[in-house]
């Protein structure tokens, strides 16, 4: 038994790096972009200014000499409240009830920095550099729950604090009276600092109902840096003066990165001389293709309306697979069976994603002037997006539920260049429940390192409350 117990411990390294990355595999909370975002993310045809970044680079044609900066505060929290399958002797099981966890996100406000060029003298081509940042909540749990018991959801992540992801990228776009067209490299980049609770309590071989808090071991993931480059292609047409159709389409190449894992031994006694050897590792896993389709509607010349359909092939995202690099654990005192160091495995983790769909309705009004002095311009939007996380994987690292987005925003002509634009967007979520007999996020067998059909620790309930609130203003010259 003590020897299953401190294989366990030394294969969850490997967890580690997996389940982490989980959540930097493109799990955008919600859309992104302060005038976007007001219009519910319907910014496929109309994209007219340098948001166009993220949802269709054609749209950058028609910005050929702007600055755009903005910025939004993801308020996200969660509850958790874990339940586990607890399997007697006898065979027979009962349900056990940990006490309730809520997670939180610190006050980071989320950048979009662009600007834009003409690359000929009637401004028909344009080129423009970007730096966005997706809208991810950097979660945070506590050790303990709110009665003061160790907290159920440690095993699956206690923060993400450090964690910083940006795009830079470089686009060209082409207009002329009818068609616009885009094309837009990019590379996802930054870095990962996340922690994780495991246990190597040896008298048990799952984690269940008796989890001993004297064999958490606290473990520190760093990833980076990250590097994955993609492309996107984007389309506008202008049928007629009131409707405009566009499209676009983006791939990005698999992530593919070095990382550093480091953990503090549990603090039982056999554990009293043993130490961690090398902490490197490597993890991979796909990125899904995403295309954007939408038909906007401008009946008169101061409003516009759209509907978009988005689809993000999540499918591909099977597996994560984690390559530890000269990774072992030494002096483990009183184990039978361990002579020596003990190497860390590699291992390939499930994890069951699925395409997501999403449909967005939005749209603006400009007020007349008889109304107010400065042209001001009003937005709505409502978007339903599907989660990509199938109900029997969701844990406190990846709490992304069908959800819709209510969205009210305005711009604001301070001067003839100078546009502020603000939104907010409430999230709305159904609480969901994962019955622990068909939870699926798997302890790491302790001998192949490959996950196994015992405990699962991410059954209970779960509830999430989440705001947008986003500020920016844009800069046109001539």
């Amino acid at each position: 038994m003590r020897r299953l117990s401190a294989l366990t411990l030394a294969l969850a390294f490997a967890e580690l790096s997996s389940s982490h990355f989980a959540h930097a595999a493109g799990l955008y909370f919600t859309d992104r972009g302060v005038r976007p975002l007001s219009r519910g993310g319907a910014f496929v045809a109309g994209a007219d200014d340098l948001g166009a970044v993220w949802y269709n680079p054609a749209g950058v044609a028609e910005a050929p000499r702007e600055v755009l900066i903005d910025a939004s505060w993801l308020a996200y929290s969660t509850t958790f409240s874990r339940e586990t399958l607890a399997r007697q002797s006898d065979g027979t099981e009962s349900v056990y009830k940990h006490g309730t966890v809520n997670g939180t996100t610190p006050f980071l406000p989320i950048p979009t920095l662009a600007a834009s060029f003409p690359l000929d003298a009637k401004a028909n081509w344009v080129a423009a550099f970007s730096l966005v940042a997706p809208y991810t909540a950097i979660s945070s749990y506590p050790l303990t729950d709110n009665g003061g018991r160790p907290s159920g959801s440690r095993f699956l992540l206690v923060s993400l604090d450090g964690s910083a992801l940006v795009a830079p990228a470089f686009t060209v776009a082409w207009k002329n009276e009818r068609f616009r067209v885009g094309l837009q490299a990019n590379v996802l980049t930054g870095t990962f600092a996340s922690k994780v609770v495991f246990s190597g309590n040896p008298e048990q071989n799952v984690l269940g109902a008796a989890e001993a808090p004297q064999y958490d071991a606290l473990s520190t993931l760093k990833v980076g840096p990250v590097f994955a480059p993609g492309v996107q292609l984007g389309f506008q047409a202008i049928l007629n003066p009131q409707w405009r159709i566009g499209a676009s389409g983006a791939v990005q190449a698999p992530l593919d990165s070095d990382a550093t894992i480091d953990v503090q031994l549990p603090a039982a006694p056999f554990f009293d001389k043993a130490k961690q050897t090398g902490n490197t590792a490597h993890v991979k896993f796909a990125l899904p293709p995403i295309v954007r389709f939408g038909i906007e509607f401008r009946p008169m010349q101061d409003a516009r309306i759209e509907l978009s359909y988005v689809r993000e092939f999540w499918s591909v995202h099977d597996r994560i697979d984690i390559t530890p690099k000269r990774l072992t654990l030494e002096g483990i005192t009183g184990l039978v069976g361990i002579n020596g160091p003990f190497n860390v495995q590699a291992i390939s983790l499930p994890r069951g994603f699925q395409d997501s769909n999403s449909l967005r309705l939005g749209g603006e009004y400009t007020l007349p002037r008889t109304v107010v002095a400065k042209a001001t311009t009003l937005r709505a939007g409502l978007a339903w997006e599907q989660s990509a996380v199938p109900r029997d994987y969701l844990s406190p690292l990846t709490v992304d539920l069908d959800k819709v987005v209510v969205s009210l925003g305005a711009g604001f002509d301070a001067t003839p260049k100078v546009r502020l634009d603000l939104n907010a967007s409430y999230v709305i979520t159904q609480d969901t429940y994962v019955d622990p007999h068909d939870a699926k996020v798997p302890r790491v067998a302790p001998v192949t390192g490959n996950p196994t059909d015992t405990q699962a620790v991410n059954g209970g309930h779960y509830a999430v409350n989440a705001w947008v609130l986003g500020l920016g203003g844009r800069y046109r010259w001539d």
